[in-house]
């Protein structure tokens, strides 16, 4: 563990482990590195890999407000520039802020794992934020939690459940380890939304990126996420999709050997020059 230093001069604790070309992992929203634990173990026999706490959450430096994707973007930027490392692995939020970095910062490979673009109209539905926002304001951090659920996860049964019994699902949830922590950093769940919803736009605002990119959805997750990678695929010079059978949305926390064989291999291959699909 060492504490490098931001643009803005904060503290941004970077975690490094394992031997081999250097690998960023920049988590998702909601959590913080803790769940990446197995993903981290499984990489390191491969690369040496750096995994820090995004602002706002457990051994990080606090938000600046107004919040905006661009101090998500500078600290990754210093990260980089503090390792050397020219490759990232994004994750939900995470891979948003990958995406958004690689129009900028000097990523030569990336690999993003249902990234929660808005594309001129496909992707996640935003009609969950105003009810959602409005739970926080009420103080029901369970009931925001069941909308913001049934929003990312909208294929799954427990989704389809009444408001009320998904909310009591919720608030027993709340008594877990991953509970309490997700229903802590809810509140910035949702700012990180809105910056989603703040660059809506065509699929062609990402064909800038030069990094090759390996854009993974897990079967087991909402269709739009694999949606949103056929979208950017056929914008992306150097990009190719990975549907992992049987993941969810968290599949990449669980890490199984359907998604780090082919993410390592990603990694490892001899750099293309053209176009693949």
């Amino acid at each position: 563990m060492e504490r490098i230093t931001a643009p803005d001069g904060a503290g941004i604790v970077l975690h490094t482990t394992g031997t081999g070309p250097g690998l960023v992992v920049v988590h998702g929203g909601g959590v913080t590195i803790r769940e990446y634990r197995r993903l981290v173990a499984r990489l390191a026999d491969r690369f040496t890999v750096h995994i820090y706490n995004r602002r706002g959450r457990a051994d990080a430096a606090a938000r600046r407000e107004p919040y905006t994707v661009e101090q998500e973007i500078d600290d990754l930027g210093a990260v980089l520039a503090h390792t050397g490392a020219r490759w990232a692995v994004g994750h939900s939020y995470g891979a948003f802020v990958v995406l958004r970095a690689a129009l900028r910062l000097p990523l030569e490979r990336i690999a993003v794992y249902d990234a929660p673009l808005r594309l001129a109209g496909h992707g996640m539905s935003t009609a969950f934020l105003d009810p959602a926002e409005e739970a926080v304001r009420a103080g029901n951090t369970a009931r925001t939690l069941a909308i913001v659920g049934a929003a990312v996860n909208p294929q799954s049964a427990a989704s389809r459940l009444p408001l009320a019994v998904r909310t009591a699902l919720c608030r027993a949830f709340l008594r877990t380890e991953v509970g309490r922590t997700m229903g802590a950093l809810v509140g910035m769940t949702l700012a990180e939304s809105r910056q989603i919803v703040a660059y809506e736009g065509p699929a062609e605002q990402y064909a800038g990126i030069t990094a090759e990119a390996l854009l993974i959805s897990g079967a087991k997750a909402a269709p739009f996420f694999t949606e949103t990678n056929e979208l950017l695929a056929a914008v992306l010079p150097r990009a190719r999709t990975l549907r992992v059978p049987g993941s969810p949305h968290n599949g990449i926390a669980v890490a199984p050997p359907a998604l780090i064989d082919p993410l390592a291999a990603f990694f490892t291959a001899p750099a293309t020059g053209g176009v693949s699909r």
